[in-house]
């Protein structure tokens, strides 16, 4: 026997940091958070939504303890809306789902339970597919959204709020401007057909400039405590989207 390889080790808490030694025989539940690159305006870096997943799995890693372990970030998503603005890598939505089912096949051979946590709505259709399909093949997956009541639609008040408080270095406010802030629902017909520039030439939807890192704060809170309950309340043969 290696004792040395056999010796008591104490919980890893981050996929990244661990080693096949400390995971071994542990069936750990690993939260995974789901993003995009894409373009968010003249004042928000394009990895905007991975940040935010980032950070809002972060918490719900911290709050659950025991053994929950947080993964690497996917950040790439289906972002074709964004096509046309610089800096916008989409892979689709059906690259992403087969990314996603292939994800889980794998972890799930070691990690007993698996939450995505998404951090764009475009990747909805694809993450929805994929845990229907991983739990169809008897896998215990499940998906969150980093989401708020009344939140607007893209780089505005909301995400720019929040990164203002986790990531306040990164948000260019000498740029920001006001987008559409026309409700999301009027401008679906014109976004399905031309993506975000066709109804917002600085690819925003909502206005940045009400922004607050005290808002930030509290948005970000209501994200972490809101999928923290969803995922403490999941049942074995909960649905998908944990509710």
């Amino acid at each position: 026997m290696n004792s040395a390889y056999d010796r008591r080790v104490a919980f890893p808490k981050e996929l990244g940091n661990s080693t096949a030694r400390q995971l071994r025989d542990l069936s750990p539940g690993l939260i995974i958070p789901l993003g995009s690159t894409e373009q968010h305006g003249p004042h928000l870096p394009v990895d905007t939504d991975t940040r935010i997943a980032s950070a809002v799995a972060g918490g719900i890693a911290e709050r659950l303890g025991g053994r929950w372990m947080l993964a690497p970030a996917i950040g790439y998503g289906a972002s074709g809306e964004h096509q046309g603005f610089p800096g916008t890598v989409s892979i689709g939505t059906s690259v992403l789902q087969l990314l996603l089912v292939e994800y889980g096949r794998s972890a799930c051979d070691w990690a007993s339970r698996l939450v995505f946590v998404n951090g764009h709505g475009g990747n909805v259709a694809a993450v929805a597919s994929a845990v229907t399909l991983l739990r169809k093949e008897g896998r215990d997956v499940a998906w969150c959204a980093c989401s708020v009541p009344g939140a607007d639609a893209h780089a505005g008040h909301t995400e720019t709020s929040v990164l203002l408080h986790i990531s306040p270095e990164s948000v260019h406010t000498e740029e920001w401007v006001a987008g559409n802030e026309a409700p999301l629902s009027d401008l679906m017909p014109r976004l399905r057909n031309g993506g975000v520039a066709a109804v917002s030439s600085v690819g925003v939807l909502g206005n940045p400039t009400t922004a607050s890192a005290e808002d930030g704060s509290r948005i970000f809170a209501e994200m972490v405590v809101d999928c923290t309950r969803r995922v403490v309340a999941w049942t074995p043969g909960a649905r998908g989207l944990l509710q």
